[in-house]
């Protein structure tokens, strides 16, 4: 991968499909089963569907919001806020890609805005995405992470994003582009650092 000006190098931790939902219903009856094998090492993505064999794939309705981006830095944060020994497992979130390297929840639209174009590449070539909404964490947070990540995780639950390529993303190294910023914001280039994830 050759990087360009204003690429920042990340990393894909972790990547899920999944063919149910497995938050729903009541928390406290606990997560649906889920099939084995929803954690790949790669995922296709096709351009204004989703990624192949998610439940949101090819639904309408979730169009714009058919792929979700977590920071892990924000699982480190809150793990940290509320004095676990452990970071919980990432996965837990139910997001599909998470990022280490990046402050994700800043492509996000606001009220009004849109939010930012962005592409990844993880080797197989760039893949752009729109960000929209803001991926609100759930009840479901408080018994799969930890009591208080519900509240803990508001401001930092990830991004909502619509894919406008097809292509490919793979876990490891991957360099991540802004191509446009969200209306209103400065330019990449000014944004704070990483690890200052708080918008």
């Amino acid at each position: 991968m050759i990087e360009e000006p204003g690429a920042v190098p990340v990393e894909i931790v972790e990547l899920l499909v999944s063919p149910v939902h497995a938050y729903e219903g009541r928390p406290h009856d606990g997560p649906r089963p889920d099939p084995d094998g929803t954690r790949p090492d790669a995922v296709e993505v096709r351009a204004g569907l989703g990624l192949v064999g998610d439940r949101y794939y090819g639904r309408a309705a979730h169009r714009r919001a058919a792929v979700t981006f977590f920071a892990a830095e924000s699982l480190t944060e809150i793990a940290h806020e509320l004095g676990l020994a452990e970071v919980p497992d990432a996965g837990l979130t139910r997001r599909n890609v998470v990022l280490r390297g990046f402050p994700v929840d800043r492509l996000a639209a606001g009220r009004g805005t849109e939010g930012a174009i962005f592409s990844i590449d993880s080797g197989a070539g760039p893949v752009r995405f729109r960000a929209h909404r803001a991926a609100n964490p759930c009840a479901w947070m408080d018994v799969v992470l930890a009591p208080g990540a519900f509240r803990a995780m508001r401001g930092r639950g990830g991004v909502r994003c619509e894919p406008l390529d097809d292509g490919v993303l793979r876990r490891g190294p991957a360099v991540l582009r802004v191509e446009a910023p969200p209306s209103g914001q400065p330019e990449p280039g000014q944004w704070a650092a990483s690890s200052q994830l708080r918008p």
